[in-house]
């Protein structure tokens, strides 16, 4: 079972370099994508339950990815949670980790989300255990 991957970033090259990079490493598939705050959150309320997986990036060119990474919480508990963005600092990444990102990923540094994704994919058979259930 792949890991469904929600992907919000207000740049089209970036969707398609994620969806790439996802494809290439296995066991993901972008389930769904978003350009900006309010079209995120509205995919959210639609298809809570239907991701595993969301990388946000917090500048949108139509509002913040922060409220996103909270509605994201708010839909799922279990559903882990990366921004992934050339946004960030001491304070926006705690706010980041109190809203419920998982980890927060600088876009310089690609080959830190490489990891955070090969490490969900190792636990890619718990998840979809617990979503079989």
């Amino acid at each position: 079972m792949s890991i469904r991957v929600f992907v919000v970033d207000d740049e089209p090259k970036v969707q398609s370099s994620l969806a790439e990079l996802l494809a290439s490493l296995g066991d993901f598939h972008v389930a769904g994508t978003a350009r900006s705050e309010a079209e995120a959150n509205l995919w959210l309320d639609e298809h809570a339950g239907e991701w595993d997986f969301a990388i946000v990036d917090l500048l949108l060119s139509e509002g913040a990815g922060l409220s996103v990474v909270a509605r994201s919480r708010l839909h799922s508990r279990r559903g882990k949670i990366v921004v992934f963005s050339g946004y960030g600092n001491t304070g926006v990444d705690r706010r980041c980790k109190e809203l419920g990102a998982d980890a927060i990923i600088d876009k310089a540094r690609l080959p830190a989300l490489i990891d955070f994704c090969r490490t969900l994919a190792c636990e890619a058979p718990a998840t979809a255990r617990r979503r079989a259930n």
